[in-house]
């Protein structure tokens, strides 16, 4: 397969997001608890509505994926968010454990770039079955530590905005935030990371056309000082024999 091939069917930036329908399907249940919360003024409503969207999220994925993983991650988030809401008794607890995820990723991401195993490169690598051969170029790390930095920022401001939002009860806003700062803010940090991919892909790929260049050269250079060294045995019979027969003439 070809280096042309290989990167025209790297994913998209909205494929590695889920496409349009995954867009849609995760911000679905937020959607349905805000507006029956708001509508009905009923909490337990807006759960059991929430967690029912999620259900029916579930079986869609499940059956078109063939498989319930895609169905019990879809409940799970929304699961523990509709639990801690009915445990604080108030429609904005729905939000707490995304406020509170988003800090403890961004952290993980910053750590990463600390300790130089930027997690941005690291993901992609493994999602998509490469080998980790950028970490033993230190411009490829810089890469991916500024992508890894930019998810970082992505997690830290959902996390500010949205624990200042939730301080102030602004159920709604904070759904606004939800999304607004969900795949909006993904695809840039997608982008910086698309962008480190191909900056490191590229420099990985010079690399090693110029360890085989070399190879080959050295290849080539042995070969020449092998012909060099050693002696053309047929030729060298050819004047042995020449002596014997002048010998015998004598």
């Amino acid at each position: 397969m070809t280096s042309a091939e290989t990167e025209e069917k790297q994913p998209t930036v909205l494929e590695q997001m889920g496409g349009v329908s995954g867009m849609l399907y995760s911000s679905l249940p937020v959607v349905v608890f805000v507006i029956v919360n708001f509508a009905a003024k009923n909490l337990m409503a807006a759960i059991i509505s929430a967690l029912a969207a999620a259900v029916v999220i579930g079986v869609i994925l499940a059956v078109r994926k063939g498989t319930i993983q895609p169905a019990i991650s879809a409940v799970f988030g929304v699961g523990i968010a509709a639990f801690i809401a009915y445990k604080t008794g108030e429609a904005k607890g729905f939000f707490l454990f995304g406020i509170w995820q988003s800090v403890v990723y961004g952290s993980a991401f910053l750590l990463s770039i600390i300790v130089r195993w930027p997690l941005a490169g690291v993901i992609w690598t493994f999602l998509n079955g490469r080998d980790r051969s950028w970490r033993d170029d230190k411009a490829s790390v810089r890469d991916y530590d500024i992508a890894t930095f930019v998810w970082a920022l992505v997690f830290f401001a959902r996390f500010v905005v949205q624990r200042w939002l939730y301080d102030e009860d602004q159920v709604g806003w904070l759904a606004v935030a939800r999304l607004g700062m969900g795949y909006p803010l993904m695809a840039i940090a997608l982008l910086a990371t698309v962008w480190a991919v191909r900056r490191a892909d590229k420099r990985l790929k010079a690399a090693e056309e110029a360890a085989a260049a070399e190879a080959e050269a050295e290849e080539v250079l042995a070969r020449t000082a092998d012909d060099l060294l050693t002696p053309d045995m047929d030729e060298l019979k050819r004047v042995v024999d020449a002596e014997a027969r002048d010998k015998s003439r004598d």
